[in-house]
């Protein structure tokens, strides 16, 4: 009788374990405190963990806007709907990063010198493909580095939001033919053509509109996480300076209230 085993013809390496699969010795050694002080490896472990998300965000976004381009819109609301949860829980660490208080971080502090969250390459990157297009998001980089190149990479590609218009485009919508064909490499700006299309979309009420509905819910999370974090900052340094050269919560309280997405908000008052 034959094998229709899933398994068959598969091979196996002996040496393969839970381990070596994940790389734990890599990722469990990759802590290093520079105090004998106890909070110092929660806060090291959240900002590792943070970045792991971000490196996810950054692979799932990769692929929603591969489903866009090919018009399909159930894979694109499943990876948005993966990309919203993976944002809930980036924002509820926060919840864990609060249990520090602020003498505890201040017994620290110190050691991490000019190191700050500020220098997030990731984030940068992920910014970058949600449509920043200015140059503080990389002007703290070395010329040539690894980072810079990627989040100037991410600058001259498509945005989220071109790939929602050429996927709206492909869906049948009369995209104008000179905002398909932008210099993407400069931010956005707002067409009241534009909003006259996405007032259609949502009147049609079809998945495009659900695609809508869930770039905004991407949005807002983002915003929730930004409003999150200063907040943290606040209740953990008040107003002192950040790390890294940052003026701490006074520059993340500039990113607060800035869409993403300023076409999809700016027709809600006529939906």
């Amino acid at each position: 009788m034959a094998d229709h085993s899933p398994n068959r013809g598969a091979t196996h390496s002996p040496s393969q374990t839970y381990g070596s699969y994940l790389a734990l010795d890599d990722v469990l050694g990759a802590q290093h405190p520079r105090s004998d002080e106890h909070d110092e490896m929660l806060f090291i472990v959240i900002h590792q963990v943070y970045e792991l998300w971000f490196k996810q965000l950054l692979h799932e976004l990769a692929q929603l806007q591969r489903k866009l381009a090919a018009g399909n819109t159930a894979h694109a609301l499943h990876t948005l709907r993966r990309i919203l949860n993976i944002l809930k829980v980036v924002v509820a660490q926060i919840d864990v990063l609060e249990t520090m208080t602020p003498r505890q971080f201040t017994s620290f502090r110190a050691r991490l010198e000019a190191s700050s969250g500020f220098q997030s390459a990731q984030f940068r990157e992920l910014e970058a493909v949600l449509g920043r297009r200015d140059a503080g998001a990389f002007a703290h980089y070395p010329e040539g580095g690894a980072a810079r190149e990627k989040i100037l990479a991410a600058m001259s590609r498509p945005s989220l939001y071109d790939s929602f218009l050429r996927y709206l485009a492909e869906q049948g919508y009369p995209i104008p033919a000179e905002q398909l064909a932008r210099d993407v490499r400069v931010a956005a700006e707002s067409s009241p053509q534009i909003h006259r299309i996405l007032l259609a979309v949502y009147s049609d009420d079809g998945g495009p509109a659900q695609v809508a509905e869930r770039l905004v819910d991407l949005d807002e999370g983002l915003q929730e996480w930004r409003y999150r974090h200063v907040m943290m900052v606040r209740r953990t340094i008040g107003d002192k300076p950040g790390t890294g050269g940052s003026s701490g919560a006074d520059y993340l309280r500039g990113t607060l209230f800035q869409p993403v997405f300023g076409d999809l908000w700016a027709v809600r008052s006529a939906l």
